[in-house]
């Protein structure tokens, strides 16, 4: 095969991807149990497979990408198994184009290692959606539906007690009862719901629903235990809501395969608009009531 600079370029790159994926699903391979393990190992060592077949035309030996490894195992061990693989898949979605463009360029024999590998590829991709049945994300609409309630109802609640009361001890306070009680209420609702879905995981998804919203809430309250200035901690309160709905749309669009972009706008346009309103809202009812803390 005569490759050209470009096109062992590209080569290089492929190696490196097969290398590091490799090494990526033999760590995850070790804390798999049961099915999920087997078929981790097995893709573990068909991308080694690979890697050594790309080295024949390369005739180079490549180290994998430690950092990527790291910073997937990371995500990995944060949002779980599935969302890992999905950000590695993502990857590997967009390398099998990169693939399909270099086997214009080879004779009959080269194609058809190349298509072999492409093969096991979106076999992979079969074989990793089949170990999804994890239950963080069968019950991903209870942790969404925990996150954006508070979200939502906290951040209007925090605007319109900021601007009446004036006073972060007191918001704290006022804030952190309609928040324990807003999540009572609210996990006790998802459990009522399901139930009558004859859901018979009503009472875990009541349970993510509730331990979200009470995280999210506590998330929210921190800067006015922290800042006696009560407009210092309302700010932070809302830039950590804004890291709390980059997070949460890029973990549901990732997982859920949804467009992060629309996500992450809809979720922000409305707890910040609703947080404004709130804002008018207190500071009109302060005005008329005539209201000094």
């Amino acid at each position: 095969m005569r490759i050209s600079k470009e096109d062992l370029n590209l080569l290089i790159q492929f190696q490196r991807n097969e290398i590091t994926e490799h090494f990526f699903y033999d760590i995850l391979s070790k804390r798999g149990k049961g099915k999920n393990r087997g078929v981790l190992e097995k893709i573990s060592s068909d991308e080694l497979k690979h890697y050594n077949i790309i080295k024949n035309f390369t005739n180079l030996e490549i180290k994998e990408n430690k950092f990527f490894i790291y910073k997937n195992l990371i995500l990995t061990y944060i949002f779980g198994l599935t969302f890992g693989i999905k950000i590695m898949e993502n990857g590997e979605s967009k390398a099998q184009k990169s693939y399909e463009n270099l086997i214009n360029n080879l004779d009959e024999n080269e194609k058809e290692i190349f298509k072999n590998i492409l093969l096991d590829e979106n076999k992979h991709e079969n074989e990793l959606l089949s170990l999804i049945d994890e239950e963080k994300v069968n019950f991903i609409g209870s942790i969404v539906l925990g996150i954006n309630d508070a979200l939502i109802e906290l951040t209007g609640a925090l605007a319109g007690l900021t601007f009446t009361l004036k006073n972060s001890s007191l918001i704290f306070v006022v804030g952190f009862i309609t928040g324990f009680a807003a999540t009572l209420s609210m996990a006790s609702s998802e459990y009522l719901s399901k139930k009558a879905e004859k859901d018979k995981n009503a009472g875990k998804a009541s349970i993510y629903t509730g331990i979200t919203y009470i995280l999210t809430v506590v998330l929210l309250m921190f800067p006015y235990l922290i800042f006696k200035n009560y407009t210092v901690a309302f700010i932070i309160t809302l830039i950590m809501a804004i890291l709390v709905i980059l997070i949460t749309s890029f973990f549901v669009s990732t997982v859920k395969e949804l467009s992060f972009k629309n996500r992450f706008i809809e979720m922000a346009f409305l707890s910040l608009g609703i947080a404004f309103v709130s804002y008018i809202f207190g500071y009109v009812l302060r005005i008329l009531f005539n209201v000094e803390v």
